[in-house]
């Protein structure tokens, strides 16, 4: 028999429940129910499970710091170290970012050390890491993982979901718009894929037209080349645009066929990126609130770090911006 003494996570594995439920159940804080603490707490007798008195006070010995790993900061991932840190000053924190390149196993390595270092009080990180390689001991700094870019640092999960697309269509259809064409971004993008899939879904839900799906840049030339290459009788038409430089460009080649937007075609794009307001006509899109996802995944660890439930999300990641591009429909300010 091992003579290492079992840890939290042992007992977590083996009463079938999540680290923070441990926790919570240890130390009384939290919020879980009444039998599941006895369980816990009984599956923990049963093991000979000790808690890390000096591990607990390391942690205790409160630094006001929390660490945030994410590679070079720039575009949407700016934004969301913005949010995180705006979350981290409200709760009395100091904020050290580090910029890790690398792999995968790398980065985990990174982090487990900032999680071990005692210098910080948590470790957030936005880029990928080895789930099974963040099991830390009771004296490592609670460690939050936010699954918002993929290896090649491109925006995935929850930040790439194209859901709220399909409430642009199905307007469009109710407002008596039949025909519709997607321009794609690069398949490689998440965020691409997750588009010209609910794309696809939603016109065939409505029992639309399709023109199809074309293109695969997120360039103002793509949605140029896409107008160009459309038969004279097209219009009146529905243009989808995977990205606002995209519907640039579908302005820019609907001009050139002679065509008027909104009356001969719609357009919508997605981000909400600084020119769609000033287009002419202005651009109807999708921005995503990236400084709101740095917000959320920065409260979560302070829960964490806390003993607290992490908060429910009040604010959504996304909505339409409706502009002049699709004519008639409902508006609201950019």
């Amino acid at each position: 028999m091992s003579a290492r003494q079992p840890t939290s996570h042992d007992v977590a594995r083996a009463a079938g429940v999540s680290q923070s439920t441990v926790s919570y159940a240890l130390s009384g804080k939290g919020t879980i129910a009444p039998r599941t603490r006895e369980h816990v707490l009984a599956v923990a007798a049963s093991m000979g499970y000790r808690p890390n008195l000096a591990a607990r006070s390391m942690r205790t010995q409160r630094s006001g710091r929390l660490a945030v790993v994410t590679g070079v900061t720039v575009d949407n991932r700016l934004r969301m170290l913005t949010g995180a840190a705006e979350v981290a000053a409200e709760a009395g924190y100091a904020l050290d970012t580090h910029s890790v390149d690398g792999t995968a196993e790398a980065r985990t390595e990174r982090v487990v050390d900032l999680a071990r270092s005692g210098q910080v009080e948590g470790v957030l990180t936005f880029l990928p890491v080895v789930p099974d390689a963040l099991t830390l001991d009771d004296d490592a700094a609670p460690v939050v993982a936010e699954t918002a870019l993929d290896e090649q640092l491109r925006t995935t999960g929850e930040l790439a979901d194209a859901g709220l697309l399909g409430t642009v269509i199905s307007a469009l259809a109710a407002a008596g718009h039949r025909r519709f064409l997607h321009v794609a971004g690069p398949e490689h993008f998440a965020s691409a894929r997750s588009r010209r899939d609910v794309y696809l879904a939603e016109v065939e839900r409505l029992g639309v037209e399709s023109l199809g799906v074309v293109g695969s840049a997120w360039s103002p030339e793509s949605g140029r080349a896409a107008m160009l290459a459309l038969p004279d009788d097209a219009v009146p038409l529905a243009v989808i645009a995977a990205n606002d430089y995209v519907a640039l460009g579908v302005l820019r080649g609907a001009a050139e066929r002679g065509w008027s937007v909104p009356g001969d075609l719609v357009v919508t794009g997605w981000d909400d990126a600084d020119f769609s307001a000033f287009t002419s006509p202005s651009l109807t899109t999708i921005p995503v609130d990236f400084v709101e996802a740095g917000r959320r995944a920065m409260r979560r660890l302070v829960a964490a770090v806390r003993g607290e439930e992490p908060p429910r999300p009040t604010a959504p990641l996304q909505r339409v911006v409706w502009r002049e591009s699709t004519g008639n429909l409902p508006r609201t300010a950019g």
